[in-house]
């Protein structure tokens, strides 16, 4: 499997908040320490990027994405103990409904950075879905 370099980079970005930080702060903290981050990385990204979100072609909401990483990456932050399946899920439904090729998760809250990329379905027919 080859690894996206793009992600790659904002897992890095994540890792240096973390190892900075530790676990406990709120998931706003991290939010804003990711965005220095990401800048001093020189990564163009965008931070509560407003998304629309689609049923059957017809706009029915929006939802703001905590970052939109050079306009191909969707990433969701969580500062919980643990991922669970639900979070995963959402993810996974956020990539879909925003129409993105690859999404990642960031949990700060735990021991260690958790992350997870997470790829669209029909961007990427018949491969795994989260890795």
């Amino acid at each position: 499997m080859v690894k996206d370099e793009l992600t790659y980079q904002i897992i890095g970005c994540a890792m240096k908040v973390h190892n900075t930080l530790g676990n406990g702060f709120q998931e706003v903290i991290y939010q804003r320490c990711l965005a220095i981050e990401l800048e001093r990385a020189g990564i163009d990204f965008g931070r509560e990027v407003e998304q629309k979100i689609f049923y059957d072609g017809l706009e029915v909401g929006t939802r703001r994405a905590d970052f939109v990483v050079a306009h191909r990456v969707v990433v969701e932050l969580k500062a919980l103990t643990a991922l669970e399946d639900v979070h995963i899920a959402q993810a996974k439904n956020y990539v879909a409904a925003y129409n993105f090729e690859i999404g990642l998760l960031l949990n700060f809250g735990a021991k260690s950075l958790e992350y997870k990329r997470i790829f669209n379905d029909k961007k990427h027919p018949g491969n795994p879905k989260i890795r």
